[in-house]
């Protein structure tokens, strides 16, 4: 009859229809034991092989975070600097509009100036060449100057209350 253990001590003396002596029966119980001691060890390499995939693992996710807080923090200042740069170029931009008209304005003048230069009175006063006759002065963005300070009334200046 067989152990509850699973493994037969033998003694009956027959085993698969064969007799085996009990110098047999120790090797064949030292194969098992090495056997097991085998699976272990194996068993053993098999877990330290998972632990290390995990630990691999483990150390590649926390480099990825790593790298993910780097590029974040780049793209946020990149984004900040393209804003200040982008309203740095919309100054720009509106003082080389400035300095465009005032270039304009400057160049309409010295235009106003030498054609009343080379006019002689006749001609400046028959209004073939003079102020009106301008280009400059007929833009009405180019008198400006003209309404450079704000007119100021109330209701009481008015009706004289």
């Amino acid at each position: 009859m067989a152990s509850l253990s699973g493994t037969s001590s033998g003694s009956d003396g027959s085993r698969g229809g064969a007799t085996y002596s009990p110098l047999e029966d120790g090797l064949i119980d030292q194969r098992k034991r090495k056997r097991m001691e085998s699976n272990r060890e194996s068993a053993r390499r098999s877990r330290m092989r998972k632990q290390k995939y995990i630990d691999d693992l483990i150390a590649e996710s926390s480099r990825i975070k790593n790298d993910t807080n780097k590029i974040r923090t780049t793209i946020t200042v990149t984004t900040q600097r393209f804003v200040e740069i982008e309203a740095e170029n919309c100054v720009l931009k509106a003082q080389v509009s400035e300095l465009q008209q005032r270039l304009d304005s400057l160049n309409g003048i010295l235009n106003y100036m030498n054609i009343n230069a080379n006019c002689t009175p006749p001609q400046c006063v028959s209004g073939t060449s003079g102020l009106f006759e301008l280009e400059y002065m007929e833009n009405p963005w180019n008198m400006m100057f003209v309404n450079q300070q704000p007119i100021m009334a109330s209701a009481a200046d008015m009706f004289g209350y």
